[in-house]
């Protein structure tokens, strides 16, 4: 499991490493293997709307154990595939990178981590250094 220390690392040094970065205003989900909110902290200047952004971007990494990169993927090939599984999940499934799951050193799913704020490419990158903060596996 990921415990809360670890979940407030991996908010803290996604946040850290966008500002590094120069990105724009961020925010971050970390989803337990149930899809449940374990943090989330949404930046000065970002918009309010991005907290559903940030949980749905997780949210579908978790659910079906694809990273966003990958759902984007099969929303290109086969976009009937992403929408009922958008609605079997109520609309909660946003497929596009930012979304990356956390994976522990067996490969067990521990959860996920949504990022949104700015380029999707640029939110998994925040993500992937986040989990790897909290020493554990990142699948983007």
């Amino acid at each position: 499991m990921i415990t809360l220390d670890q979940a407030r690392t991996m908010v803290a040094a996604a946040r850290a490493t966008g500002r590094e970065m120069g990105l724009k205003p961020l925010s971050v989900a970390i989803l337990d293997a149930g899809g449940h909110l374990l943090a989330f902290e949404r930046e000065d200047g970002a918009s309010p709307g991005r907290f559903e952004i940030a949980r749905g971007k997780a949210y579908g990494a978790v659910m079906l154990g694809m990273p966003g990169s990958a759902q984007m993927a099969r929303a290109e090939d086969q976009a009937y595939f992403m929408a009922a599984m958008n609605g079997t999940f109520d609309g909660k499934v946003v497929p596009v990178p930012g979304g990356v799951l956390v994976r522990d050193a067996g490969g067990v799913i521990l959860g996920a981590v949504g990022v949104t704020g700015d380029t999707s490419d640029n939110d998994a990158a925040v993500a992937v250094a986040g989990i790897e903060a909290a020493g554990l596996t990142a699948v983007a």
